[in-house]
């Protein structure tokens, strides 16, 4: 599979502003700097078309990416990332009312990847949305980040633990890195199958 070409065709801060043209859409969420927009730059092969930054929480609306692919076209949805971010209470109430009317709503959302950073532990936002999104039968992908920060040595017992910390299915489990491209093919290919 091939990437022919990666651009951003919205930018939302509420429903009436996402995309109608039907194509199927993978979310991506997690916490601030669990590494999301390094890890779709690495999936499209492009540096910069989701933004980086060393700031947490820069992330503050829905943005969608138009991925045209020798396979099948889709969009990719950056979601505000959640967490430690230095914003005001009020403000991260909307960005969950907006997170969760997009994965409550969406009648294209084919799945929703949730990156988790191979040396942190899930913590309960992790596991609520986990079932969170399983009550809403959207599938699950655990996207685990970060994996060349850590010694071959140590990547095992970290997976292992984060597939019993976590209620995502066994093969939806893709260890990555957007550093090093480990994983990227593994993580479009479980994609696929979800489309």
């Amino acid at each position: 599979m091939k990437i022919l070409s990666a651009e951003i065709v919205a930018t939302a801060a509420g429903a009436s502003q996402f995309p109608r043209d039907g194509l199927p859409e993978i979310a991506f969420l997690g916490r601030s700097n669990v590494g999301k927009s390094s890890l779709l730059n690495r999936m499209v092969a492009r540096k910069q078309l989701a933004r980086t930054s060393g700031t947490p929480g820069k992330t503050r609306l829905v943005h969608f990416f138009h991925v045209r692919r020798s396979a099948r076209d889709l969009l990719l949805v950056d979601l505000p990332g959640y967490g430690y971010a230095k914003v005001p209470k009020r403000e991260r109430a909307q960005w969950q009312k907006l997170i969760e009317g997009y994965l409550e709503d969406r009648a294209p959302l084919r799945a929703a990847v949730l990156l988790q950073d191979i040396r942190r532990e899930p913590g309960e936002d992790e596991t609520l949305f986990v079932e969170w999104l399983h009550a809403r039968q959207v599938p699950v992908v655990l996207a685990v980040t970060k994996l060349d920060k850590l010694k071959r040595s140590q990547q095992g017992k970290r997976l292992g633990e984060l597939r019993e910390a976590l209620p995502v299915q066994r093969d939806w489990i893709v260890p990555t890195s957007a550093k090093s491209g480990e994983g990227i093919e593994d993580l479009w290919k479980t994609i696929d199958s979800l489309l």
